[in-house]
């Protein structure tokens, strides 16, 4: 063999190495997208089962309040209407809107329980107000995972080399769950 082939055989080794070292690269991290991806689809789905377990208490919740304040039409109507918008929601971010909107309206409607000492000590009404709570505590922690998901595939998408392998197969980001100021602001109970 001429040493001139040999040398020419050496290049083609590097450089086929050098492409099966940039192809792997390339599988392993559209591989690691895809799977954080999928990581975020299923904690978005763990949000979502907790939120409807919320939204088909909210009837009955509502149903059992208004047997004693019937005149606080307002609330009762401002949760329906929240609630319809959850049940209209259709992608992740119009989702969270509305279930914030729900949550909002929800803290209005349990600051006219407030004003109810016999309601608090219905029985039906403390369970059902344990179950909201049981709930809304497992919407935070669903939620917290959701954005605990959704921050690693954000972060992997956005990093250099990953983000021109994103960018090739169209990986977008995922929107937080994110509670509105308005939202955080606790009601005001007036008796």
């Amino acid at each position: 063999m001429r040493k001139g082939t040999k040398s020419l055989l050496i290049i083609l080794g590097i450089i086929v190495i050098i492409l099966l070292a940039l192809v792997s690269r390339l599988v392993g991290g559209y591989n690691k997208m895809v799977g954080l991806d999928e990581s975020v689809k299923t904690a978005w789905a763990q949000v979502d089962v907790q939120l409807q377990r919320r939204y088909d208490l909210i009837p009955n919740l509502v149903e059992t309040v208004k047997g004693y304040a019937a005149h606080e039409k307002e609330v009762f109507i401002r949760v329906t209407e929240a609630r319809s918008k959850v049940a209209g929601a259709q992608t992740v971010g119009d989702k969270i809107s509305a279930n914030n909107e729900l949550t909002s309206a929800l803290g209005r409607l349990l600051v006219v329980v407030e004003r109810y000492p016999d309601l608090k000590a219905n029985t039906n009404f403390i369970r059902l107000q344990d179950e909201l709570a049981g709930t809304e505590n497992r919407i935070a922690v669903a939620r917290r995972r959701y954005n605990e998901s959704v921050k690693a595939y954000n972060q992997t998408i956005r990093r250099f080399p990953t983000n021109i392998i994103a960018g090739l197969f169209n990986f977008i980001r995922a929107p937080l769950y994110q509670i509105p100021e308005a939202a955080k602001e606790l009601p005001k109970v007036k008796f």
